[in-house]
This record gives structure tokens, C-alpha cells and sequence, in this order.
């Protein structure tokens, strides 16, 4: 599908039968945290998605959680998906949970879009405003700091600063990581070393 010439989806094809979905950008995002949720039980996910997308259930779950994937997708093929950078599961450089500030901030910065006063912001509108969101912005500056590589070929200083900023801004991988993270904070606001927190 093309967002600029293909009216954007708001049912979806099951079974031959047409069955609207919730489209909102708030839906997608609980989605992600849904699957991304260590505390909901693998079985659970499925039935609760269903609950979050239609207002009916189909009757052909598995179908209709092939919809939900395509949705969230934006239309794209998984190996697509994946390739274009929309959703890399190697590394995750942002959350919606952990980063809620600073995608709303970037949003009212860039675009003068205050996401708690949208309506009707489409999953997929959204998607391609969060993908343009300029390296400017804090929320951009902050996924770099988590993505980056930091080579020895760079002085000393700079490698610092980077581990710095990548200590700082890391995404916790679980609830353990969520403490470590909190010790890794506290040392570099006190200007601390981190040689006992890493």
C-alpha cells in the first residue's frame, strides 16, 4: 500500500467478511508494549490482541491476528518490514514505555503536534512521522547514542562521553536490568565512576 494514494485501512478482510479495527496510533503502541511485555504470559498475548484491535472478534483467530501483524506492519511484508529498518528485533534503540517524554516532545517540537490532543492520528500517519523525526531532536540524538558503535578510532574524550551517553539512555532488557540501569544513573548524575555499577 502507498500512504500518499491508498486510503488508509480501518477494516480488515476475514473469511470474506469486513471487520472494522481500532486504528488509532495508541493502539498500535499498546500493541508493541503488549508483545514486548515480559509480566504477560506468551499464551495471553494472542486473545488480548484481538481485544485490543476488534471491537468484534472474528471467529478465525489466526486470521485475524494475521491482520493485526499486516496493520502493525503498515501493509509490509515481515522480511520487508524487517529490511527497512521499521522494526529491528536484534536491538531495540527506542521504547514507547521508557521514552513516552521524548517522542511526545519530539513530535511537539518538529511537527508542532501535541500527541495527547490527537484524535484520530492513524497507526500508519504516525509511523511515518515517527520515521521522519530529525536527528535534531533529542528523542533522535538519544536512539543514536543507543545504536552507535563506538570505535577506538575516536579520542579518548569522545569514547568516554559516548559510553557515557549510552550508560545513561540504555534500554533495560528486563526487570533486572531496569535496577541496573536506575545504579548506572544515579552514579553518572553524582559524577561518579562506573567501574562497580558495569
Amino acid at each position: 500500500m502507498n500512504l500518499l494514494i491508498d486510503a488508509l485501512p480501518q477494516k480488515l478482510w476475514i473469511d470474506e467478511k469486513e471487520y472494522p479495527i481500532r486504528w488509532d496510533f495508541r493502539v498500535g503502541i499498546l500493541y508493541e508494549l503488549l508483545m514486548l511485555d515480559e509480566d504477560v504470559e506468551g499464551a495471553e498475548k494472542p486473545l488480548l490482541a484481538l481485544r485490543l484491535f476488534y471491537p468484534v472478534i472474528p471467529e478465525n483467530w489466526k486470521m485475524a491476528l494475521e491482520g493485526i501483524q499486516w496493520f502493525y506492519r503498515l501493509g509490509e511484508e515481515e522480511k520487508n518490514f524487517k529490511k527497512n529498518g521499521t522494526h529491528k528485533k536484534q536491538e531495540r534503540i527506542y521504547s514507547f514505555e521508557q521514552d513516552a517524554a521524548y517522542i511526545y516532545s519530539a513530535f511537539l517540537e518538529q511537527y508542532s503536534m501535541d500527541l495527547t490532543q490527537e484524535k484520530q492520528l492513524h497507526w500508519w500517519k504516525f509511523r511515518a512521522l515517527f520515521q521522519g523525526l530529525g536527528k535534531d531532536t533529542a528523542f533522535c540524538k538519544i536512539m543514536g547514542y543507543r545504536s552507535m558503535e563506538i570505535s577506538e578510532s575516536i579520542g579518548k574524550e569522545q569514547r568516554e562521553f559516548y559510553r557515557r551517553m549510552k550508560a545513561l539512555y540504555r534500554l533495560p532488557s528486563s526487570k533486572g536490568e531496569e535496577e541496573k540501569l536506575a545504579a548506572i544513573e544515579n552514579a553518572l548524575l553524582l559524577g561518579g565512576d562506573l567501574t562497580g555499577v558495569l
